[in-house]
């Protein structure tokens, strides 16, 4: 029985090919379903009759809406040439432009809204009609054809520079508040690398602080918004000493409120002064006899903030003899500071603090003529010269600079938070005119 089922091995006839005529093409179409990158189209439509004539040529759009975008690397002539613009009106736009503002001002990215008129003749390029973009966050610029000739017009944009205040609890993590909070992610980095000059940030802010934060914020009256650099940097953590740090001068380093900058890598000098002793062998100006100065000391007034030299770990920290009232650190790499004479100690024992960080006040405990501080460092126990260790000197503010970075800082922290996100009233002349339904609907096209 299997082998009588058995197929037959002969070759099989292939079926008749079917010709297709027009009209079956038609119906067929109808029925079909277009992919979109073919046009998308489906369902049952009308086939063309015998009645149907082609055209020779299409007429033209009287104008063409483009919208084209000025990439990194690329000119504004370039992308006007690509848009389809004549030679001539990308150069005189380019002119007009350039006259108006350096064309490095315009940011990469930005939209250009291009309108192209009726061809003279086939195959000549179309006419730029109108052109429009925005040249900076608070100038756009137009360009239209006025009597066979393309004239510009600067449209100035209202612009509100009130910058914006973020504040909240810090939480289970600094970060994730702020960010909660809506700070950007850019300017919560520069907050976090501003406060760590100046405190532990994993240790000593707690989940009940308060984060402080000022950014430099402009509102556009048309919409737009724009949020820029880190201004303030303050955290409130209750009974300890309030944080606050401002940028400030032509460097944009960041000021603390007593006027000591920050600095940037390396070992910072511990006081704002000159040295007046060196390392070395001395008359001691209260013993009267010579002996070793292993030390350097540093004229400062009564009172004046003495900061760790850098990252290191509190080893000792009260009364040490003919020293006073001292803090010494341990560091990296067998390195070891002390300063002496302190009038007041900033820290406990076992502490770890940062770079910057105040650890004492200039005073005159011990054996002193008068208020300096007296620095020492040691290598593997072993005193050496610290002004063989390349020292940041970090910036002070003084005189009528000094009162004016304070008079600032006292304004910006008048600033009240979330003040800068409400709307602009926009004035008369600003309220655009409403579109028409057949305007909205017209799309232009875009074009990379």
């Amino acid at each position: 029985m299997a082998l009588a089922f058995w197929p037959n091995f002969a070759p099989l006839e292939a079926a008749p090919a079917v010709h297709i005529d027009r009209d079956a093409r038609d119906e067929y179409r109808s029925q079909m379903i277009m992919p979109l990158a073919l046009g998308g189209d489906s369902g049952r439509q009308m086939g063309a009759t015998a009645a149907v004539v082609p055209l020779a040529a299409a007429p033209e759009r009287p104008q063409l809406e483009l919208i084209a975008s000025l990439p990194t690397g690329d000119s504004l002539i370039s992308v006007l040439r690509r848009a389809g613009v004549s030679s001539g009106d990308a150069s005189r736009i380019e002119d007009l432009v350039q006259r108006s503002i350096p064309l490095a001002e315009i940011e990469k990215g930005t939209q250009l809204q291009i309108t192209l008129g009726r061809r003279e003749e086939a195959g000549a390029p179309r006419p730029l009609d109108s052109l429009s973009f925005r040249a900076r966050f608070d100038l756009e610029l137009e360009v239209e054809r006025q009597g066979g000739n393309l004239a510009l017009r600067r449209v100035p944009i209202r612009v509100d520079d009130t910058p914006l205040r973020i504040r909240g609890p810090v939480g289970d993590s600094l970060y994730r508040s702020a960010r909660a909070a809506g700070a950007p992610a850019k300017v919560v980095q520069e907050y976090l690398r501003a406060l760590g000059d100046q405190i532990d940030v994993n240790r000593d802010i707690g989940a009940n602080d308060t984060f402080d934060m000022i950014v430099a914020y402009r509102r556009a009256a048309t919409g737009e918004r724009q949020a820029g650099k880190l201004i303030y940097a303050g955290i409130d953590r209750g009974s300890a000493p309030r944080t606050q740090l401002m940028r400030w001068g032509k460097d944009g380093n960041f000021f603390e409120a007593n006027g000591v900058g920050e600095a940037r890598g390396g070992l910072v000098a511990p006081v704002p002064g000159r040295i007046t002793s060196n390392y070395g062998m001395r008359r001691h100006p209260v013993l009267g006899y010579r002996r070793m100065h292993s030390g350097i000391d540093f004229r400062a007034r009564h009172g004046t903030p003495i900061v760790a030299a850098t990252d290191g770990r509190v080893s000792g920290a009260g009364r040490m003899g003919g020293c006073g009232n001292a803090v010494r650190l341990n560091h990296e790499g067998g390195l070891q500071t002390r300063y002496c004479h302190m009038s007041r100690i900033a820290v406990r024992r076992g502490q770890s603090v940062r770079r910057g960080q105040v650890i004492g006040y200039v005073g005159s405990t011990g054996l002193s003529t008068g208020p300096h501080l007296h620095y020492e460092m040691y290598r593997g126990g072993r005193a050496i010269n610290p002004r063989n260790v390349k020292f940041v000197t970090r910036a002070t503010l003084s005189g009528n600079e000094l009162a004016e970075f304070r008079e600032a800082l006292k304004a910006i922290r008048n600033v009240e938070p979330g003040a800068a996100l409400d709307d602009l009233e926009l004035r008369p002349e600003e309220q655009a005119a409403p579109k028409r339904e057949i305007e909205r609907a017209e799309q232009p096209r875009r074009i990379g």
